[in-house]
């Protein structure tokens, strides 16, 4: 009986494998797909893609960072803004008004950091941070259980996904 491999990569992605031993015939798939994923199985995958590609998805992103910036900065921009957070976010029913405004300001400017300085972390740290916050708020009993502003270091937190 012959034992025959299988790549169990998605249709979409090739293994690392696949990439060193045929490197010619990933590039020409990520070329014509666009973008494509390549998977490790001892490291974090990553994607093979064009550079115009990725430096168009940048100036798009870039762009779209500036429109919410600029809107956050008028009255109505931010109201239209904040008015659309629980269709974006529906854990957000849990937080007050003024915490809903300063999560919607506080991610605008983590995503124009994302944009304009490749602070790519602080968006999804935002989020998880402001989730945490729902979540503690959607318990009401273990809301009102939590204690008020304390002092000093109880050292790390692992974060709940």
């Amino acid at each position: 009986m012959r034992l025959v491999r299988m790549n169990i990569a998605r249709p979409d992605s090739v293994t690392f494998t696949d990439l060193s031993r045929n490197p010619r015939a990933v590039a020409e798939r990520a070329s014509r797909t666009g973008r494509l994923r390549v998977t490790h199985r001892d490291a974090p995958d990553f994607y093979l893609t064009a550079a115009d590609r990725e430096e168009r998805r940048d100036a798009d992103l870039s762009t779209t960072s500036r429109m919410f910036l600029a809107m956050i900065r008028r009255d109505a921009g931010a109201q239209a803004l904040v008015t659309v957070m629980p269709d974006v976010f529906p854990w957000t029913r849990h937080l007050g008004d003024a915490e809903v405004r300063a999560f919607t300001v506080e991610l605008v400017e983590a995503l124009s950091d994302a944009a304009e300085l490749g602070a790519d972390h602080s968006a999804p740290e935002v989020i998880a941070g402001w989730r945490a916050t729902a979540r503690i708020k959607a318990d009401p009993e273990g809301y009102q259980a939590t204690p008020g502003p304390t002092e000093g270091d109880y050292g790390p937190v692992e974060a709940v996904e």
